[in-house]
């Protein structure tokens, strides 16, 4: 989990009143917080949940407490003030990091804190909510060593600039091998033949994404009083809920902010995008879900509170915030604000003896097998998108059920089966010495005859003498474990090597396959080293061995 260390009188200053220990313990309850430690005036907050980057700095906690003190509720709102200064982004970043977001502060001389609160919060997003700077990548620029537009596009690998901390310039193939930061973050470029780069008027290299800045003009210092905030990724989404973020801690701080405009080959954009998202709900949903009656004008100043806006049954959710997705968030933000000591307890009406079901008994019992066959168990989310199941996978659509209203095409559909969610996984690990052995235990969700979840346990095999043997022996000591009678019978599939595959029978019914996954599949994932692969149906097996 995320944790941030700022100076307690900042915070202070940033709420406008001088809070004490035990008013901060009790007020860090509402950012889903607690306070790790502190020393003189320096503290360190963690947090517990994930999915409120915007609170990853001091200046967006404190402007999360200003709306539960009450000294400045409802929506926050910033100034932005129109620019001609652009951004071009090249077609051929498209398929590597497409999107960019970002803006100009000006106004504000950074001082030793300010600078090291702003590379805080560059860190905290680009490590945690960024996966490592593979979803997003952060970069900022001092002002006066740049000239606009700047391009967003593919550079050749041996094109050459002075990173930060070096003096001398080296190509940009010899910063993933010689630079710290090449070392860390270099598996995201590797295989490209193509990196992404940004680059000003004066074609000078201001960065090699997502990599590092340019010594020259990538380094922000004490007393500089303008920067150029960029933020790019793969999530649009997420790349444009980043640069909100960032302007509005900036505004706070008392900075002058500047639209950049965002031109891509196919539209221009501009950029940050300060959206807001309205959202209906019925006020009878309240005492529905939280047993409590609440007027509209309580209602109002509760969410107001944690800096919604809120008029006549409908909320405004401010654009730093993507976590809000359906009227039971925002419900559930306003028993937050209500403050669940004050609800009233209610008394049981049943009294019932808890059990672990059989079928989980099962389910438990073939994690414990996969893990003692020397594979590590992953957990992965059960939305998905159908090219990965099927176009990646190179097999027929099995009858998915797909979001209407999907916000991510990345996360379009219900998973119908948990092996190519596997080889995705392997594909982002290749950096990782192999033998790389994985498994995962989960619901899938299928159409066909009629619509219904199955419990499925899915493990991949891959190393360079990864063979259908080594699949068939894991495969039939687990289920030979918990008593089954196993056969296998030859099938083809669009995934698997022909005559390298099985169908898995028990007891002569069918309840899962395995094979040698093809080479072009493994192509599709970027993956140069055999995989075996297996996926069995635990619902149907837990029938079978009901009988």
């Amino acid at each position: 989990m995320p944790s941030i260390t700022f100076s307690f009188d900042d915070l202070c200053l940033l709420v406008g009143k001088r809070l004490s220990e035990a008013e901060l313990t009790h007020l860090l309850d509402y950012a889903k917080a607690e306070l790790d430690s502190k020393f003189g005036s320096e503290i360190t907050v963690k947090y517990n949940d994930t999915n409120q980057p915007y609170l990853w700095c001091v200046e967006g906690l404190a402007r999360l407490l200003k709306g539960v003190l009450g000294r400045q509720k409802g929506l926050a709102k910033i100034t932005l003030k129109k620019s001609a200064a652009k951004i071009i982004v090249d077609k051929r970043v498209r398929k590597l990091r497409p999107y960019i977001a970002g803006f100009i502060a000006k106004g504000v001389k950074l001082d030793d804190y300010l600078l090291k609160q702003l590379v805080q919060m560059q860190e905290k997003l680009s490590s945690n909510f960024g996966r490592k700077r593979a979803k997003i990548s952060i970069g900022t620029y001092p002002l006066n060593a740049l000239e606009f537009p700047v391009h967003y596009k593919l550079a050749d690998p041996l094109e050459k600039f002075i990173p930060l901390s070096f003096h001398h310039s080296v190509s940009l193939r010899e910063v993933l091998d010689k630079h710290e930061k090449g070392k860390e973050f270099g598996h995201l470029l590797k295989a490209e033949s193509g990196y992404p780069v940004l680059v000003d008027a004066k074609k000078d290299i201001l960065s090699l994404i997502p990599i590092i800045n340019s010594e020259q003009s990538g380094r922000l210092v004490v007393g500089d009083d303008s920067f150029f905030f960029e933020v790019t990724g793969t999530d649009e989404r997420a790349v444009n809920l980043v640069a909100n973020s960032a302007a509005f801690a900036c505004f706070e701080r008392g900075f002058e902010l500047h639209s950049l405009v965002v031109e891509y080959p196919e539209r221009k954009i501009v950029t940050p995008t300060l959206t807001t998202t309205r959202m209906k709900f019925k006020e009878v949903e309240v005492e529905k879900l939280l047993g409590i009656k609440l007027k509209a004008g309580q209602l109002k100043s509760l969410l107001e509170g944690l800096r919604y806006g809120y008029a006549n049954g409908t909320a405004v959710i401010p654009s730093y915030r993507h976590d809000v997705m359906h009227a039971v968030d925002i419900v559930e933000d306003a028993a937050i604000m209500y403050g669940y000591g004050n609800f009233e307890a209610a008394p049981l009406t049943s009294f019932t003896v808890g059990n672990i079901k059989p079928m989980q008994r099962m389910i438990d019992t073939f994690r414990e097998l996969w893990v003692g066959a020397g594979y590590q168990e992953v957990l992965s989310p059960v939305l998905i998108n159908k090219e990965l199941l099927y176009g990646k996978m190179h097999v027929p659509d099995k009858g998915t059920v797909e979001l209407e209203n999907f916000v991510s095409m990345t996360y379009s559909c219900v998973r119908s089966w948990v092996l190519p969610i596997l080889l995705e996984i392997l594909s982002k690990n290749k950096h990782v010495e192999y033998p790389q052995k994985i498994f995962e235990q989960g619901v899938v969700t299928l159409r066909a005859p009629d619509l219904h979840d199955e419990e499925h346990i899915a493990g991949v095999s891959a190393h360079s003498l990864a063979t259908f043997t080594e699949g068939k022996q894991v495969v039939q000591s687990i289920l030979q474990s918990v008593g089954a009678l196993v056969e296998f019978e030859e099938f083809e599939l669009g995934c698997f090597i022909p005559g390298r595959a099985a169908n898995v029978l028990v007891n002569g019914t069918h309840i899962g396959f395995l094979g040698e996954i093809h080479p072009q599949v493994l192509d599709e994932f970027g993956l140069s080293t055999p995989v075996v692969a297996t996926e069995l149906n635990l619902s149907k097996l837990h029938e079978i061995i009901k009988k």
